[in-house]
């Protein structure tokens, strides 16, 4: 079928993903620190998963957030990061539309999940630091799980009309993928008007994202203002250690999401090369990391580190 623009559609079955556009040379060699990371990131996130699950002592509120956290994190790195490999290393790039569309779903949900993880974190040493003798009685594991629930929910209704809306639409030019990793690009190789998908996209970013940072901020805020009230400076030292943690982790998390929205906004004036390293920062480095910071600042989970491997 030829319509009057001179584009040829078709129900596109097969993709392929090319890789980092001007590496193709080195990917070979790209491919292993970003295995490395992988790797960090499954052992872990699965060794906190497992001390957090197995240690009844570690059955509360703040130490389930985390656990929560660790399971987005393997979710996001385990649905990207094994396909770049095998487009690093194996020029394996073929990807059916299906599998591309799935990647993308999982890899943005478990996002959207794990901004929403860190605005429940932020609500617990709220309510720990500002409301200590009411703590057990709000956060009890019934408001743990419903909150898990409202997590998952949301994110599933914010990313699964976008992902319909793709599959709806019809393409052409062709179908190779300058990443190595399916995500939002594939719309540029559709033949429709991308413009009201695209604002659609930056009303969620903007929504979600801009509103769980905006209340995380408030939370800190307020958090801080009790510190400081606190006429002991040693309550003041314990209480900002245990937010020390968590404020790391939600600045890295930010950070690196806000270089690849940039970065994929501004694509134009960016070298193809770094904008997908870039694209792939939120992918690789909180993963990574986060079970890091958490194990080492977290006195109760780092005690029981050291317990397993002296055992």
């Amino acid at each position: 079928m030829m319509p009057a623009d001179n584009h040829t559609f078709f129900a596109p079955v097969t993709y392929i993903l090319t890789g980092i556009p001007g590496t193709e040379e080195s990917q070979f060699w790209m491919a292993i620190p970003f295995c490395l990371v992988y790797s960090v990131t499954l052992f872990g996130n699965s060794l906190l998963l497992f001390i957090i699950l197995t240690e009844q002592s570690l059955h509360e509120p703040m130490y389930l957030l985390v656990s929560m956290l660790a399971a987005a994190d393997l979710l996001l790195s385990t649905t990207a990061v094994p396909k770049m490999l095998a487009v690093f290393w194996f020029r394996a790039g073929e990807i059916s539309f299906a599998a591309c569309l799935t990647q993308m779903f999982f890899i943005h949900v478990s996002f959207i999940a794990e901004s929403a993880i860190l605005l429940a974190m932020a609500f617990d040493r709220y309510v720990a630091i500002c409301d200590p003798l009411r703590y057990t009685m709000i956060l009890t594991k019934s408001v743990i799980g419903k909150m898990g629930l409202a997590v998952v929910t949301r994110s599933f209704c914010f990313i699964f009309p976008v992902i319909f809306v793709l599959k709806q639409m019809n393409f052409c030019r062709t179908n190779l993928l300058p990443h190595n990793y399916c995500d939002m690009a594939i719309a540029r190789v559709a033949c429709n008007d991308v413009s009201v998908r695209v604002w659609y996209g930056v009303a969620v970013a903007i929504l979600v994202i801009g509103s769980d940072i905006v209340l995380i901020a408030v939370s800190y805020g307020l958090i801080l203002r009790a510190v400081f009230l606190l006429h002991s400076k040693d309550a003041r030292l314990k209480a900002l250690r245990t937010c020390g943690s968590h404020l790391c982790v939600i600045l890295m998390f930010y950070i690196s999401s806000v270089f690849s929205y940039f970065a994929y906004r501004f694509g134009h004036i960016i070298p193809g090369y770094s904008l997908i390293l870039l694209a792939n920062l939120y992918v690789l480095i909180p993963p990574m990391l986060n079970p890091i910071i958490y194990g080492v600042t977290t006195k109760e989970i780092l005690k029981r580190v050291i317990y397993v491997f002296h055992r």
